[in-house]
C-alpha cells in the first residue's frame, strides 16, 4: 500500500516523482505575470496596509460570499455591516463545509503562503488564525506591494473602463517599485444599451474623458479610439470584454448609425438592434486593437445577475452569476472570419465558461492562426466556475489535443483579491502532475530539460512574450 500523503504537503496534487520533480525543479520558483485580474489600483498605488484578516480575504470575494450564502449564512455577515470578526467567524464555520470544493483548497493554501498558518480554519481555530494574520498584516511588509512580492508577482493587469482616469497607474508609474502595473481596457458600457437613460449617462462620461462630443456612433468610435491611444500611452497591452456571446450581424456597421441615433434619443431598442450595435462597437473596437498591437481578450458564456431581489439590494458581481448555454461557434467564426478577411485580427484569448463547448473553442482558435505569432489565437486558461483542478485538467486536455499545449500564456487570477495568487501554485501543480503522469505510463518522454522548459513557458515566458511586457 502506498503511503498516504499529507494535506498540503510538498507532494501536494503530486502524483509520482516525476511530477514532484518538475513542479520542484521548474514551476515552483517562477515569478508571476497576472495579466488578468479586478484588482484596485488605488491599492497597489497607495500600497494599502489591511486593517485586519476580514478586509484582506472578504472584501469583493463573491467566491466566498457564495459559498457563505449556501452554507445558511445572513447576508449582514457577508456584505453587510455586521464586524469584521464576526464576518470571519461566519466564514469560519463555512471552510469545513466546503470540502471537496476548491475553496478548501485555495483557503489554506492563502493562510500557508502569505502568512505561515497551518492551522485547519474551522470556528474552533477563527480567532486564533485571525488574530495571527491581521497582527502580520499591520506590519510594513504586509501592506499590499509587500503581498504581491511574497507571492514573486512581477505584472499586473488590472481591468480598468475606458473613463477611467488611470489616475493610480500614473502615480505609480513613477513610482520606485519593481512591481509592473498595467491597465487593461475593458468597454463593456460602450455598447450596453439595454438601458437607455443609463447608456446616455454613460456617454457624457465618455464624451468628458476624451474631449469628444458623443453624438453619432461615428463619435462614438473616435471616442474610444482616443481612449484606447490614451490607455497604450500607460502601457496597456489588452483589452478584455465580458459577453454572454460574442455578436455578428452582416448589417451591423451598415445600421450602428441609425441603432446610435435612436438609443441616444432615448427609444429602448429590440434584441436585433442591440446585438448589431454591440457587433458594430466591437468590430470597429477590434479593428483598433489590431492597430495598437494590442491582445484582444473575451470571457463568454457567463449568465450574470440572475437573482433580480439580490441584484436590486446590492448590484452586480456580488455571487449571482452562472454558466450559461448560449450558440458560440456560429457568431464567433462570423466574427472573427470578418477581421480576419482584412488581415485586421489581433491576438485573441478565447475564455470558454461552458464545459461542453471546450472542443469547440479550441477548434475555432485554430482555425485562425495564420503564422504572424506563435499562439496568436489562444484558448484561456480555465475560467470562473472552471477555475478547479478538473475544469483545469480538462482545459489544458482539450489544448493539448486540439492546439499547441506548449504556446499557452498560461494561468491568470480573474480576482478581486490580493490573497488570491497561490491560484497560480495550484495551477503550476495541477500541470506538471498531469505532465508526469503521461511520463509515467509511457507516453511522454522521460526528458527532464524539454518538459522543464514548457512547463517554465507555459508559466511565465509564453506569457511575457505574448504580452510584451
Amino acid at each position: 500500500m502506498s503511503k498516504r500523503k499529507v494535506f498540503l504537503g510538498d507532494d501536494f496534487l503530486l502524483d509520482n516523482e516525476t511530477s514532484y520533480q518538475l513542479y520542484h525543479q521548474y514551476a515552483s520558483s517562477l515569478p508571476i505575470i497576472d495579466y488578468h485580474n479586478h484588482l484596485s489600483p488605488k491599492d497597489i498605488a497607495e500600497n494599502r496596509k489591511f486593517d485586519n484578516l476580514t478586509d484582506a480575504w472578504l472584501e469583493g470575494d463573491h467566491y466566498k460570499w457564495r459559498a457563505m450564502r449556501a452554507n445558511g449564512v445572513a447576508e449582514k455577515y457577508i456584505t453587510g455591516n455586521a464586524p469584521p470578526m464576526e464576518k470571519f467567524r461566519e466564514w469560519s464555520k463555512t471552510v469545513p463545509a466546503t470540502l471537496r470544493n476548491p475553496l478548501y483548497h485555495w483557503t489554506h493554501l492563502e493562510l500557508k503562503n502569505y502568512f505561515d498558518i497551518t492551522l485547519f480554519l474551522d470556528e474552533s481555530t477563527a480567532s486564533e488564525v485571525y488574530a495571527q494574520a491581521s497582527s502580520l498584516l499591520h506590519r510594513e511588509e504586509f501592506r499590499v506591494q509587500g503581498l504581491l512580492d511574497r507571492m514573486k508577482v512581477k505584472v499586473v493587469c488590472t481591468t480598468d473602463d475606458p473613463v477611467d482616469s488611470l489616475q493610480h497607474h500614473i502615480a505609480f508609474a513613477s513610482s520606485d517599485s519593481k512591481l509592473k502595473m498595467y491597465p487593461s481596457f475593458r468597454p463593456d458600457k460602450a455598447y450596453a444599451v439595454d438601458s437607455p437613460p443609463d447608456y446616455n449617462q454613460y456617454l457624457e462620461r465618455l464624451s468628458s474623458a476624451s474631449g469628444i462630443p458623443v453624438t453619432s456612433f461615428e463619435n462614438l468610435i473616435d471616442a474610444l479610439s482616443n481612449r484606447i491611444a490614451f490607455f497604450n500611452q500607460l502601457g496597456c497591452r489588452s483589452a478584455d470584454h465580458g459577453l454572454e456571446h460574442i455578436p455578428f450581424d452582416d448589417d451591423a456597421l451598415k445600421n450602428a448609425s441609425a441603432i446610435f441615433k435612436k438609443v441616444h434619443g432615448g427609444k429602448l431598442l429590440d434584441y436585433g438592434e442591440r446585438n448589431q450595435f454591440k457587433s458594430a462597437v466591437l468590430l470597429c473596437l477590434c479593428r483598433e486593437y489590431h492597430k495598437a498591437g494590442w491582445v484582444q481578450q473575451f470571457h463568454l458564456g457567463g449568465l450574470r445577475n440572475n437573482s433580480t431581489r439580490m441584484i436590486k439590494k446590492l448590484g452586480p458581481d456580488t455571487g449571482f452569476d452562472s454558466i450559461g448555454d448560449f450558440q458560440q461557434a456560429l457568431p464567433l467564426s462570423k466574427f472573427l472570419n470578418h477581421l480576419d478577411h482584412t488581415n485586421q485580427l489581433a491576438k485573441t484569448i478565447l475564455y470558454n465558461l461552458q464545459p461542453s463547448q471546450n472542443e469547440v473553442f479550441a477548434t475555432m482558435a485554430g482555425n485562425f492562426n495564420d503564422g504572424s505569432a506563435p499562439g496568436k489565437m489562444q484558448v484561456g486558461s480555465a475560467w470562473w466556475f472552471l477555475d478547479q483542478k478538473d475544469g483545469m485538467e480538462k482545459q489544458l486536455n482539450t489544448l493539448s489535443n486540439m492546439g499547441l499545449l506548449s504556446r499557452f500564456v498560461g494561468m491568470v487570477t480573474d480576482s478581486r483579491s490580493f490573497l488570491s495568487f497561490p491560484r497560480h501554485e495550484y495551477f503550476r501543480r495541477i500541470l506538471c502532475n498531469l505532465i508526469g503522469k503521461d511520463v509515467e505510463r509511457g507516453e511522454l518522454p522521460d526528458h527532464q530539460p524539454l518538459l522543464g522548459a514548457m512547463i517554465q513557458a507555459i508559466g511565465f515566458y509564453n506569457a511575457k512574450e505574448y504580452f510584451k511586457f
